[in-house]
């Protein structure tokens, strides 16, 4: 029964909703997780089950919240979220996946962006602290850090008038206000919650979107 448990999630019937046409490369990477998630350390035995709607699905509707032709940098990418999902959804968007682990880095620019055929990613393998500064439109994480400590890791890197997106839970108004006394130091304009997929997905996506000046 414990095994049965630990079954990995079949492709749920919204996730055509959510990647249309590009709905094969998500299974792709989904098949690729499966394969080399736990021999990797990329993703534990233990999320297989809810694969697509916590992780897949999760990340790829932040994508509904960047424009085709901008610059997107996912800090901390580890196994590809949310930049990958992301990605997928949106070709016409050009993203840098930034990860300092070796092997995470490698498998994700030598077997994800070949295997899906990703000519919009490309795969960095740095700490947040060494990307380039002011150099991207977007910034995004997922379960990297608490909000505060995201900010000081994103806001370096996001180019002048651009944009973070935090993918967080149920504490992002809590965060918020711990965030605010960082706004004059990092030129932050302004603070939004914003959800996305809700008409897609059971669970829709809470983002804290941050302005810069």
């Amino acid at each position: 029964m414990a095994d049965l448990e630990l079954e990995p999630e079949a492709t749920p019937g919204n996730a055509e909703g959510v990647f249309g046409q590009y709905l094969g490369q998500a299974e792709e990477y989904a098949r690729l997780l499966i394969r080399d998630g736990d021999l990797l350390g990329l993703i534990g035995p233990r999320e297989l089950p809810k694969l697509w709607s916590r992780h897949i699905l999760n990340s790829a509707v932040v994508a509904d919240l960047v424009l085709p032709g901008e610059t997107v940098a996912d800090i901390g990418s580890g196994a590809g979220f949310p930049g990958i999902p992301m990605a997928i959804k949106q070709p016409e968007t050009e993203f840098t996946l930034i990860e300092p682990m070796e092997r995470r880095a490698t498998w994700l620019a030598d077997v994800v962006v070949p295997t899906l055929g990703l000519r919009n990613v490309q795969v960095l393998r740095a700490r947040a602290e060494e990307a380039p500064v002011d150099s991207y439109q977007v910034t995004t994480a997922r379960a990297v850090s608490a909000l505060p400590k995201l900010i000081r890791l994103l806001a370096p890197v996001t180019a002048p008038g651009g944009r973070i997106l935090a993918m967080k839970g149920s504490k992002a108004a809590e965060e918020i206000e711990e965030s605010k006394s960082l706004i004059k130091k990092f030129g932050l304009k302004d603070f939004e919650i914003v959800t996305v997929g809700e008409k897609l997905l059971a669970e829709p996506t809470t983002v804290v979107r941050i302005g810069l000046l």
